[in-house]
C-alpha cells in the first residue's frame, strides 16, 4: 500500500508532468530527428545522425525550453484555464505557483549552460528563444493577429534551430515549414475559438473576441485553403517519396475541416476540430519516413551498404 506523503508526491509529479505536457515532448524529440534524417541532412547516413551527439543536446534543449515554455504559459494562463479547463486546471494547481517558477528557472539555466557546449551562437539562439516564449506568454498572446502568428512561429523555431546547425537551407525545407507553419496557425485560432469564454473573461483580445466568430472562421478558412499550395509545390516540384500520400489524405481532411468549421458552434465542437489538426500533425510526423522509406525497410540509407 502507498502511504499518503508517496500519493501526494506521485499525484504532484502528475501535475507537473501535465504543466510541462509530457506527453507532447516524445513527439517533438521524434519530429525533430526524423526531420534531420530525412528532409535537414538527407546526405549523411541516418545513422550518423542518430549518434551526432551534438545534435543530441540540441534537442534536449529544445526540450527542455519547450518545457518550460509550457510552465511560464501554464502560469500566466491559470485564471483562464479555470474557466476553459476545469479538470485539467485543478490537477495542475496541485504543485504552487512557485515551485512552477523554480522549475521554469531551472531549465531554462541547464538549456542555457548545455547550448554554450555546442556553440555561443546556440547558446544565444536559445536565450533569445527562451525571452519570445516569455514575452508571448506575458504580452503577445492577448493580441489578435499578433499572438497566432507569434505562437506559430514559435513552434517551428526549434526546427531552425537544427536547420542552422546541419547549415541546409534548401528550398523544400522551407516549404515544408509552411506547411507546418500555417497548420499550426490554423489550430491557434481553432484554439481561440474553443477558450472564447475564459479569454473573454480575462480580456483576451483574440480574434473571436474583438472581431467575431464569423471573422474567425472566414480567416481560417482562408489559411485552409492557403494549404493547398505548399502541397501542390512538395508534390509536383520536389521529390517526397511516399509522403505524398500523406499530402493528399491532408487535402481530404482540410476540406472535411473547413465543412465542419462552419457547423461548429460549441467548445465540444472546436475541441474536435483541434483535435483533427493535431492528428494531421502527428501523423505529418511520422510520415516523414515515407520520403525514403528504404531507412526502415532494410536499412540501406541507415548504413550505405
Amino acid at each position: 500500500m502507498l502511504t499518503r506523503k508517496t500519493k501526494i508526491l506521485l499525484m504532484k509529479i502528475l501535475s507537473l508532468f501535465s504543466v510541462v505536457r509530457g506527453y507532447n515532448i516524445p513527439i517533438i524529440v521524434i519530429a525533430q530527428y526524423l526531420s534531420s534524417i530525412f528532409i535537414l541532412a538527407p546526405e549523411k547516413r541516418a545513422l550518423d545522425v542518430i549518434l551526432d551527439w551534438r545534435l543530441f543536446i540540441i534537442v534536449f534543449v529544445s526540450t527542455l525550453t519547450i518545457a518550460s515554455g509550457y510552465i511560464i504559459n501554464n502560469f500566466y494562463d491559470s485564471e483562464k484555464d479555470l474557466i476553459n479547463r476545469p479538470n485539467k486546471s485543478m490537477l495542475d494547481r496541485l504543485v504552487s505557483q512557485k515551485t512552477k517558477l523554480q522549475v521554469y528557472f531551472g531549465l531554462n539555466f541547464l538549456a542555457t549552460a548545455l547550448a554554450f557546449i555546442i556553440s555561443f551562437r546556440a547558446a544565444l539562439f536559445f536565450s533569445v528563444y527562451i525571452f519570445l516564449i516569455w514575452f508571448y506568454s506575458h504580452k503577445l498572446k492577448k493580441y489578435p493577429i499578433i499572438g497566432n502568428l507569434t505562437a506559430s512561429l514559435l513552434a517551428v523555431l526549434p526546427f531552425f534551430g537544427i536547420l542552422l546547425y546541419f547549415k541546409n537551407f534548401y528550398h523544400v525545407i522551407f516549404v515544408h515549414a509552411t506547411f507546418l507553419f500555417l497548420l499550426i496557425l490554423i489550430r491557434e485560432m481553432i484554439k481561440d475559438l474553443e477558450n472564447i469564454k475564459g479569454d473573454v473573461a480575462n480580456n483576451y483580445q483574440t480574434i473571436p473576441v474583438r472581431f467575431g466568430e464569423k471573422i474567425s472562421k472566414k480567416l481560417i478558412t482562408v489559411l485552409t485553403i492557403s494549404t493547398a499550395l505548399p502541397v501542390y509545390i512538395l508534390i509536383d516540384k520536389y521529390d517526397v517519396g511516399y509522403m505524398d500520400i500523406y499530402f493528399y489524405i491532408s487535402l481530404i481532411v482540410m476540406l472535411f475541416f473547413l465543412q465542419k468549421l462552419w457547423k461548429s458552434q460549441t467548445h465540444d465542437e472546436y475541441l474536435q476540430l483541434h483535435n483533427i489538426l493535431k492528428s494531421l500533425i502527428v501523423a505529418g510526423v511520422f510520415s516523414i519516413v515515407l520520403i525514403d522509406p528504404s531507412v526502415l525497410i532494410h536499412g540501406r540509407t541507415l548504413l550505405k551498404i
